[in-house]
Parts: structure tokens; C-alpha cells; sequence
């Protein structure tokens, strides 16, 4: 699976992004979709994470209730809705896909493909 994340840019605190991830080469809605983020200096860490149906979704506790995934498995995308920004959301985020996956994993290793990534800046 390739994988292609937009959407990012600069942003001040309280606004909204809405990131994108395109998928293509393998069939989308076979694989769990997640998205980790990596800040300067700072170790990846998992954000959210959609299931293939996209009827069950994982949120880390920083962002529940400020960000939404979903997916659109007509389109191969996956997306993650942004709101309430805070500083502290800047990063580089990556969208990411497992084929293997059984649940809806944070950890990192369990997901075998990964985008380039997007930067997401949040100014005070």
C-alpha cells in the first residue's frame, strides 16, 4: 500500500485541520487505518485508529474529543478531522495501514505501511 498525507500547515491555536491520507496499490478496505504523530525531539506516538468498515475507532486521550478519523472506503482515504488546536499538537503526522491488524492498535509496529508524512504547526 502507498500512502499520501495532506492537509497539514500552519495553523493558530483553536483552529481546525482536516488531514487526508490516499491509499492505493492494495485493496483500502482491507486494512486497519491509524495515524501517529512525531514531534521535534519526541518519540512517535499514536493518535487515532479506524477499523476496515470504519465502524469502530481508537483515539489516544490527548486528542479524544478535539480529533475525528474516518474513512471513505470509496475513495481509498482516510481522514483526520482536527479541531481545537493546541501548541502542543505540533508535529509531523504520518497515516499508516496494517493488513494484519485484528484491533485497533497504538502501538507503531503493528502497522506495516506508512506515508511520508505532513506537518501540522499550531501556533500560540
Amino acid at each position: 500500500v502507498q500512502l499520501v498525507e495532506s492537509g497539514g500547515g500552519l495553523v493558530q491555536a483553536g483552529g481546525s485541520l482536516r488531514l487526508s491520507c490516499a491509499a492505493s496499490g492494495r485493496t483500502f478496505s482491507n486494512h486497519i487505518m491509524g495515524w501517529f504523530r512525531q514531534a521535534p525531539g519526541k518519540e512517535r506516538e499514536f493518535v487515532a485508529a479506524i477499523s476496515r468498515s470504519g465502524g469502530s475507532t481508537n483515539y489516544a486521550d490527548s486528542v479524544k474529543d478535539r480529533f475525528t478519523i474516518s474513512r471513505d472506503n470509496t475513495k481509498d482515504t482516510v481522514y483526520l478531522q482536527m479541531n481545537s488546536l493546541k501548541p502542543e499538537d505540533t508535529a509531523v503526522y504520518y497515516c499508516a495501514a496494517s493488513a494484519a491488524a485484528t484491533f485497533l492498535s497504538s502501538r507503531s509496529t503493528r502497522y506495516d505501511y506508512w506515508g511520508q508524512g505532513t506537518l501540522v504547526t499550531v501556533s500560540s
